[in-house]
C-alpha cells in the first residue's frame, strides 16, 4: 500500500479546491496512510463483554462515539478480521468507525418504521436493527443488484428479523404511499473521505461528477421529506468530503422545505467547522449544527452528517 500511496497523483483542480476547505498538507498525509480496522458488537447476537472474552488475542481499543465500536488490532499481527469465527457468526461487524455515527444520530428505536434508502452492504442497517432490538420494521432499499446480495447475506449473518429489503431508485419510493418514523439517507456520493480506502477515489475525481452527484442527492433527500412523518428524523450522510455534497445539500433542505428544524448531532468526537460559503454560494446559516469530520480530525475516514427534525 506505501508503494502504491507513493505513485497516486493529486490533480490541480483537486489540491485547489481542498487547499481552500483545509490545510492541504496534513489532509494529504493521511490520505496517504494506513486506515484503522474497526468493528461493532452485533449485540443482537453477543454483549460487549462476552465478545471481549472470546477475542483475547485481540486488542480493542474503544472507539469514543459508539459504545459497541472499537478499533481492532490483532496482539500477533493477524489482519484477517473477516475470516475469524466471531464474523462468521455474526458477532461482530467489520465497519469503519465514523460509518457508524449515522446510525447513532437517527436513534432508531424499538418499534419504529425506519427507511434505509441506501442500505447495501447493510453496515448501517444491520446497527440500526441492533438499536432496535429487532423489533419494528426497517425497510433496506438499494439500487444495485449486486450490491443487494452483500446486503442480504449481512443482515442474515447478523440475525435481522425486522427488516424487508426492496430494490429501486430511492426516488421511487414517493409514489408508494408508505410514511415513515426515522429515514436514513446514506447517500451515494464522490467518495472523497475514503482514500485512504480506495485510491482509484482520486483518479476518478472531477467538479462534473460532484455536481451531477448533489443533483440525484437532492432528489432522494427531497423523496425522504415526503416519505417523512410529522415529527419524523431524517439522517443525511456521506463519506465525502465536498461542499456541494453536504452543506449545500443541507441547505436545499433547509430553504426547500420551512418545517424542518435541523437538530445538533451531541457525540464524544472531534469536528471541524461546517462551510458556510463555498464558491461564492452562501449556505443556510444552519448548517452549523452539522457534523463534519476530515480524517485528520480523528484519523478515520472523512464524514458528514446532518440531522433533521420535521415539524407538527
Amino acid at each position: 500500500m506505501a508503494e502504491e500511496a507513493s505513485k497516486l497523483e493529486f490533480k490541480p483542480k483537486f489540491v485547489d479546491r481542498y487547499s481552500a476547505l483545509t490545510d492541504w498538507k496534513t489532509f494529504e498525509k493521511i490520505s496517504m496512510e494506513y486506515l484503522r480496522r474497526s468493528i461493532r458488537v452485533n449485540t443482537l447476537k453477543i454483549s460487549v463483554a462476552e465478545l471481549k472474552k472470546r477475542m483475547k488475542n485481540w486488542n480493542l481499543k474503544q472507539v469514543m462515539w459508539c459504545k459497541e465500536g472499537f478499533w481492532i488490532e490483532h496482539k500477533e499481527g493477524r489482519r484477517d478480521i473477516g475470516n475469524t469465527i466471531e464474523h462468521s457468526l455474526g458477532y461482530i461487524y467489520v465497519q469503519e468507525a465514523a460509518s457508524m455515527i449515522p446510525p447513532l444520530a437517527l436513534g432508531a428505536k424499538p418499534g419504529e418504521r425506519v427507511l434505509d434508502m441506501c442500505a447495501a452492504p447493510g453496515s448501517k442497517t444491520t446497527e440500526i436493527a441492533a438499536m432496535m432490538k429487532n423489533k419494528g420494521l426497517i425497510v433496506a432499499n438499494d439500487i444495485s443488484s449486486d450490491r443487494m446480495k452483500s446486503l442480504g447475506i449481512n443482515m442474515e449473518r447478523c440475525g435481522i428479523t425486522n427488516a424487508i429489503i426492496t430494490r429501486m431508485k430511492g426516488q421511487q419510493f414517493k409514489d408508494k404511499g408508505l410514511m415513515f418514523d426515522r429515514i436514513l439517507v446514506d447517500a451515494p456520493c464522490s467518495g472523497t473521505g475514503t482514500i485512504r480506502k480506495s485510491y482509484k477515489t482520486v483518479r476518478i475525481w472531477n467538479p462534473i461528477m460532484v455536481k451531477r452527484l448533489a443533483g440525484m442527492q437532492k432528489q432522494l433527500v427531497e423523496t425522504a421529506y415526503l416519505l417523512l412523518k410529522p415529527s419524523g428524523t431524517m439522517v443525511y450522510s456521506t463519506c465525502s468530503c465536498e461542499p456541494e455534497e453536504n452543506e449545500g445539500i443541507v441547505s436545499h433542505v433547509l430553504n426547500k422545505f420551512k418545517d424542518m428544524r435541523m437538530q445538533n448531532i451531541l457525540l464524544d468526537i472531534k469536528r471541524s467547522p461546517p462551510v458556510l460559503e463555498f464558491e461564492g454560494e452562501k449556505y443556510h446559516p444552519d448548517v452549523r449544527k452539522c457534523l463534519r469530520i476530515w480524517p485528520q480530525d480523528n484519523d478515520t475516514e472523512g464524514f458528514f452528517v446532518a440531522k433533521f427534525k420535521k415539524s407538527k
